[in-house]
Formats: C-alpha cells, sequence, structure tokens
C-alpha cells in the first residue's frame, strides 16, 4: 500500500483531497489500503461518537411514484410493482409503536407520490411533533419545490434526505429518464440546507455505467457540500427494470467509501443500510466497523413491506424490523457498540480546553474549520 499511504494520511489530516487523488484511492484500491482506511475511520468516529450507534424508524409510506427512475423497483412503468400508500392515521400508529420500542427519529421514507401534498403532510407532521415533541422527522419524499420544502420545514420536519445517486452529470442522465435533471437534483439539496434542514444525500456504489471517475466526484461533492447526512450502499438491481440484468454493487467497495467518507467529515451520520444486509447477511454489522454510525430498522405495517421493493431480495422481515430492536441491539453489542435512545444529531466537536476533541486527527487552522463554533 506504499503509494496510498501518503494519500490515506493526508485524506485524515486535511479532510480534503484533490479528485484526482480521490480517484487514485478507488482504482489503487487493495485489501491493505481498506484495512488502513477503516481502522482510522473507527478511531475518528470514536473520538465523536464513542460507541453509540443511533437508530432511525423507517416509515415506507408510498410504493407510488411518478419517476421512472431506469434502476428502480417502484419506478411508474414497472407493472409488476404492487402498490401501496399508508393514510396519516397508519403512519401515526407506526410512530407511536416506535416511539414505544425506544425510537427518538421517524424517517418517512416513499417515491414521489402526488398524493402526499403539502395539505395533507404538514397536519400530519404537527401531529407527529405535537405527540413526540423530543422527536426528530426526516423525510425521504424526493423533488419538491422549495416552497414545499419550505411548509414541511415549518410544520415540524426536521431533516431531508435527498440522494444525488451521482455527482456526475452524464451519469445521472444515464441512471434517469429525460424528465428528471442533474441540475434540479442540485438545486433541490441547495435549497433544503438553505432552509435550514439537516440535509442527507447519498449516491448508489457500483451502479451501471459507474467508474472511480464517477466515484471520485461522489466524494468531492460530499466534501464540498457537507451534508449532515450521507446514505450509501451497493447498488442491487430489480428484475423488472432496464437494468435487471446489470451486476450488483460490492459490500466490500461501499464499506471501503463509508471509511473515507468518515475521514472526510468526522461528525457525518452514516447509515449502514438495508442494502448492505440483503447483500451480506453482516453487511450492516460490516458497515458499522468501517466507521459507519446509523441503522434503520423496518417500523412499516409488516402488510406491506414486502411491497417496497426498490431492488431484488430486499431483507423485509426479522432482524431487520423495528420490532426486533432487541435482536438488533445484541448484534451491535456483539462488535462492541450499543444502540443509542436519543434523536442521533450530528455532534459537534467537543472542546477540550480550547481544542477540538478531535484534535490528533485535525490539522485545520480556527479559520479553516469545518466545524465552526466547535471549539468556542
Amino acid at each position: 500500500m506504499p503509494e496510498l499511504f501518503p494519500l490515506i494520511e493526508k485524506l485524515e489530516r486535511q479532510r480534503s483531497l484533490t479528485e484526482a487523488e480521490y480517484q487514485s484511492l478507488m482504482e489503487g484500491r487493495t485489501e491493505a489500503a481498506a484495512a488502513e482506511l477503516r481502522a482510522r475511520a473507527v478511531r475518528v468516529r470514536k473520538a465523536v461518537y464513542g460507541n453509540t450507534v443511533f437508530t432511525r424508524g423507517l416509515v415506507e409510506i408510498s410504493s407510488w411514484c411518478k419517476n421512472d427512475c431506469l434502476y428502480c423497483g417502484i419506478r411508474r412503468s414497472n407493472q409488476k410493482a404492487q402498490r401501496y400508500r399508508l393514510s396519516p392515521e397508519d403512519i401515526l400508529a407506526c410512530c407511536r409503536e416506535g416511539w414505544a420500542l425506544g425510537f427518538r427519529t421517524f424517517v418517512l421514507q416513499g417515491g414521489e407520490d402526488p398524493w402526499f401534498t403539502d395539505e395533507r403532510l404538514c397536519p400530519l407532521l404537527r401531529q407527529i411533533k405535537a405527540e413526540f415533541p423530543d422527536c426528530a422527522v426526516t423525510l425521504s419524499l424526493g423533488e419538491r419545490s422549495r416552497e414545499s420544502y419550505q411548509r414541511l420545514y415549518d410544520a415540524g420536519a426536521d431533516r431531508y434526505l435527498l440522494r444525488h445517486e451521482t455527482a456526475d452529470q452524464a451519469h445521472y442522465e444515464y441512471l434517469h429518464p429525460a424528465s428528471l435533471s442533474w441540475a434540479h437534483r442540485m438545486d433541490c439539496l441547495r435549497a433544503l440546507k438553505e432552509i435550514g434542514y439537516q440535509v442527507g444525500c447519498g449516491f448508489m456504489v457500483g451502479s451501471p455505467g459507474q467508474t472511480a471517475r464517477e466515484l471520485a466526484k461522489d466524494l468531492k461533492f460530499i466534501e464540498e457540500f457537507r451534508p449532515a447526512m450521507c446514505g450509501i450502499g451497493p447498488f442491487i438491481p430489480h428484475k423488472d427494470t432496464p437494468f435487471g440484468d446489470k451486476a450488483a454493487g460490492s459490500v466490500e467497495l461501499s464499506c471501503y467509501l463509508l471509511s473515507i467518507l468518515r475521514l472526510i467529515q468526522p461528525n457525518l451520520l452514516l447509515p449502514a443500510t438495508t442494502a448492505l444486509g440483503t447483500l451480506d447477511p453482516l453487511g450492516r454489522e460490516k458497515g458499522i466497523q468501517a466507521g459507519a454510525n446509523v441503522v434503520m430498522p423496518n417500523l412499516s405495517p409488516v402488510s406491506v413491506r414486502k411491497k417496497y421493493m426498490l431492488y431484488d431480495n430486499k431483507i423485509c422481515t426479522g432482524e431487520e424490523s423495528a420490532q426486533c430492536r432487541g435482536c438488533l441491539s445484541a448484534r451491535m453489542a456483539g462488535i462492541g457498540y450499543e444502540l443509542a435512545v436519543d434523536r442521533g444529531d450530528p455532534k459537534k466537536f467537543e472542546s477540550q480546553g480550547g481544542v477540538c476533541g478531535a484534535a490528533p486527527y485535525c490539522a485545520a487552522s480556527l479559520s479553516s474549520c469545518h466545524f465552526e463554533g466547535a471549539c468556542d
């Protein structure tokens, strides 16, 4: 690994590489490099979050979608997709169950379903926050107008997850229909941040047409955009889509990228995704051991979990379910981590006598620190 070691050292010290250097990390990936990145990522992660793993209760509210993304199992033109839509009462029932189980963040995720207007979502958000004022609510409902994002924020939404999928425009156009615009997706992300959301973005690993060049662009985008959360996971094909015959991404490359992201932004909220657990029974554990610090068990009604099938063979019963929080806790304990009963907000580094709590890993001057105010 001699040729990659200086890049890894530089990344940990400066939290930044050039796009060409990120590409070199991708192209030169070895088991030794992965092990070195993993060790450094875990050390940095523990400096900020200790051994805590945050949980989010995931509620998949609708499998209807107006879009036709080429990789997605609930794309509009998939006539074999099983469609459902949860009512506001259904969603509230999921949140109530989640609260009783110990969840303090609810993630409302779905396709871009026009039924879920602001007029329906805003009262729902206000009711969730009225019943559970100490909880955070994350929305993941795709592209909407800035005005809609503002109304939802004002009604109580704390976070918004909008995966950018790829930071390369040509690659984005390869993965999406002409009706979707890379520039508009980026505009949405900027608007969400300006409004005040804790913003999450993310990308697929190993998606069709992706090379080290596209991954390098994704890493540079994350470095510059500085989201609160970044959701990445391996691409998994769905048989009833145009990419149904493409190869899946890998757990190993996904974990490699998780370690790099942790070094880029030490306080980043990084989920160990369901896709990791779908490809590998120990995928989520491997994600946590690579630097991730979030898991998102499923709170959706059991009757609809198999219908929200974004990709083939998605795990939808058993230990990925919120009802098996005890099982998940035991699995995390088995690798030295513990589940938190906490909103799980991004943490600033704690001050230590005027010095950033991650000082052993930080070379930034106060004028260039990415964690403004952390050392005040």
